[in-house]
């Protein structure tokens, strides 16, 4: 099952495979082919031949081979149906597919990204536009980002109400699940269509072929998280994909080195100052899978991260990946407390110095060590070379090592020897601690104790949110834990969203939640609506206690009175059904005084 034979033909026979190769491998012409060195493994001197008129490749180092369909399957790490579409896609050519399952797969993907597409250009519109946008305009020309950066980036402005992009989207045909699907917006706990992102300054990503799959929003207030991207499709992996490089592919090829930094405004800030190789990740750490991308395009990664960040890094982690991938890895030396995007604004010439003077990750961080230590004294210089010695002794490679003791050997005026036998005892004291058990994790972070009653209710909430939606409202919390967590609830796709976006004090309590079930398993339905009327009635009651207190002495004071009275009594002899009833009376008082009062 899948593409029509006379369709893979038609799309090897369309290919021009020597432009498909420069994309990713710079090519000189000799006679009636062209050289170039090869993606496959390190090599000084070009041996990866490409013939035009055969549509082949060759390289007489690894003696790899292939046509343009096999060039694209290794190079980006796709399957034979990927790489097919890619280059079909690249021709102008419509797949026919010979299994009916594989073409709605197809057609769906291209659905998404056209929504995804749909949302960049209306996001874009209101961040240009006179009316809505000015906040984040303000914002990135406060940083040195004009109108011309915007419209390059294809920045967007997502306003701040629930649905507008998902009512705009519709509009234009796309259907609920179309939104849903593409991580455009959520269905809410009250089942209606709610949008992703509200209220931010959007940095749309694109696939490495350039088309759109996602977002990241930055939150230009105080709201939480700062950075929101989208949730995990069909089209977003974020493990897989890096922001910036359906731009930066060919500079990344043509110079042989990749700059990867950790914000979105930083690879602006790079590109605009005239390192337009920049990538970034998408809301999470660097991973296997994308280096498994980058290592066909560059050999050599630049790190532009704040410095302490980029010292800090697991050394460990870059080593085993310059081995394992045949890379080199170095540092940009980014003065401290600045990363590319400020530095960009500040002084671009000095953000380029620090990339083109980027040094080798040991290096980096033993210039750094010796930078801050007392040099002036003997035990001054005896600490930093212990210190020194354990940061060379983590390097895989011996040769390395050693070079680094004679280097170093120097600068603290030790004999090498000395330095040598150093460096062999810390790398055998690391070896033991890699071999011991692992400390005792700390104890978990205590929530604040939060009544029973508003935790029984938010438990609902979580598991069960079908039984409690059409009475469920935010004035039944008066602890402002509970209530952060109910409209955590209520603004989150998912569970897993909200407990990830909220507040080191919130984040316990939904976790805790997230394990407790509201009933047991063996409960019947009647047993069911019966604990759902104690519910209400034991979320009810102490709300509308509270209240009435503080109101004058009305008709409603006496109608909520009553209703009180009548409360306690059906409580008292267990007649929850009735209970639950005149808890819902009193609920209509509670959400009626509240509404007054946000007037």
């Amino acid at each position: 099952m899948g593409i029509l034979d006379e369709d893979v033909t038609r799309v090897r026979e369309s290919t021009d495979l020597v432009a498909v190769v420069s994309e990713h491998v710079a090519l000189k012409r000799v006679g009636q082919r062209w050289l170039g060195l090869c993606p496959f493994h390190q090599e000084k001197t070009p041996s990866f031949s490409v013939n035009p008129v055969l549509g082949v490749y060759y390289c007489f180092g690894c003696q790899r081979s292939g046509d343009a369909i096999t060039f694209v399957r290794e190079v980006e790490h796709l399957d034979f149906v990927e790489a097919i579409e890619r280059l079909a896609q690249r021709a102008g050519i419509t797949l026919r597919y010979d299994d009916h399952r594989t073409a709605q797969d197809r057609s769906r993907r291209t659905r998404l990204v056209e929504a995804t597409a749909a949302a960049v250009d209306f996001y874009h519109r209101l961040l240009l536009g006179p009316d809505e946008g000015g906040q984040a305009r303000k914002h990135l020309r406060a940083r040195g980002f004009d109108g011309d950066a915007a419209r390059r980036f294809q920045l967007g402005w997502s306003p701040d109400d629930w649905d507008r992009l998902s009512r705009h989207l519709q509009q234009q045909r796309f259907s609920r699940d179309d939104l849903v699907d593409a991580g455009l917006a959520f269905v809410n706990r009250a089942n209606r269509l709610q949008d992703q992102f509200r209220g931010r300054l959007m940095f749309p990503i694109f696939d490495a072929r350039g088309e759109p799959v996602g977002f990241g929003g930055r939150a230009l207030g105080d709201e939480q998280p700062k950075y929101k991207n989208s949730p995990e499709t069909t089209i977003y992996n974020k493990s897989r994909l890096l922001y910036g490089l359906n731009w930066a592919k060919g500079e990344i090829v043509a110079r042989g080195e990749v700059v990867i930094c950790e914000g979105y405004t930083d690879v602006m800030g790079l590109t605009l100052a005239g390192a337009p190789h920049a990538v970034a990740t998408c809301g999470t750490a660097l991973a296997d899978e994308h280096f498994q991308v980058l290592k066909n395009l560059a050999r050599r990664v630049v790190l532009a991260y704040d410095a302490d960040a980029a010292g800090q890094g697991a050394a460990e982690r870059w080593y085993r990946w310059e081995q394992e991938f045949e890379i080199e890895v170095r540092v940009a030396d980014l003065p401290a407390g600045q990363d590319p995007g400020e530095l960009f604004h500040t002084d671009p010439a000095r953000l380029l110095q620090a990339i083109e003077r980027a040094e080798p990750f040991l290096q980096f961080r033993l210039d750094r060590a010796i930078a801050g230590a007392d040099m002036t004294s003997l035990e001054g210089k005896a600490r930093a070379a212990t210190a020194a010695a354990r940061m060379v002794a983590e390097h895989p490679s011996a040769l390395v090592r050693d070079q680094y003791v004679m280097r170093l050997a120097g600068a603290f005026d030790i004999d090498a020897d000395r330095l040598r036998e150093e460096v062999r005892q810390a790398g055998q004291a690391a070896t033991r601690r890699r071999a011991e058990p692992p400390d005792e994790p700390p104890p978990p972070r205590r929530a604040r104790p939060v009544d029973r009653r508003e935790l029984d209710v938010l438990r609902w909430a979580m598991h069960e949110p079908d039984r409690v939606a059409d009475w469920l409202d935010e004035a039944l919390f008066a602890d402002p834990l509970a209530r952060d967590a109910y409209r955590r609830l209520a603004d989150s796709a998912s569970v897993v969203d909200a407990i990830e976006g909220s507040d080191p004090d919130v984040r316990p309590i939904l976790e805790r939640l997230a394990v407790e079930a509201p009933g047991s398993d063996d409960e019947d339905e009647e047993e069911m609506q019966l604990r759902h009327a104690r519910l209400l009635v034991n979320a009810v009651e102490p709300v509308a206690h509270r209240l009435l207190t503080e109101r004058p002495d009305d008709e409603t004071r006496a109608a909520m009175t009553r209703d009180l009275d009548e409360l306690a009594h059906e409580r008292e002899v267990g007649e929850w059904r009735p209970a639950e009833e005149t808890a819902r009376r009193l609920l209509q008082w509670i959400v009626l005084d509240r509404g007054a009062a946000r007037t």
